[in-house]
């Protein structure tokens, strides 16, 4: 069984950072795209950032030079550093996995979801 576990979230005040983590088992996602997704109360899922088998990465424009995506390969391991958060950050963040490449936005192409993870910005 394929699952992707997000851990990480939380409260935080604006201009302070938080670290989330996607744990994938059932799979080897080494050479999958793998993404980051949010979406607030009342609007559609976004995507925040992604990042190929080959390290190529992309971000939405609202979080460019803020957040940074990565992955541990090794350990199936997926990472979202947030720093300088704002309140419209606030959100219900979401990880997913794809096989296609290269890696978009397009939330179709994405196969596999974790169950989200909470990050609130006051």
């Amino acid at each position: 069984q394929v699952q992707l576990v997000e851990s990480g979230g939380g409260s935080v005040q604006a201009g302070g950072s938080l670290r989330l983590s996607c744990a994938g088992s059932g799979e080897t996602f080494r050479s999958w795209c793998m993404g980051w997704f949010r979406q607030a109360p009342g609007q559609e899922r976004e995507g925040v950032a992604n990042i190929d088998s080959d390290g190529s990465t992309r971000y939405a424009d609202s979080v460019k030079g803020r957040f940074t995506i990565s992955r541990d390969n090794a350990k199936n391991a997926l990472y979202l550093q947030m720093n300088s958060l704002k309140p419209e950050d606030t959100a219900m963040y979401f990880c997913a996995a794809g096989d296609f490449w290269p890696c978009s936005r397009t939330r179709a192409l994405y196969t596999y979801w974790g169950q989200g993870t909470q990050v609130t910005v006051s």
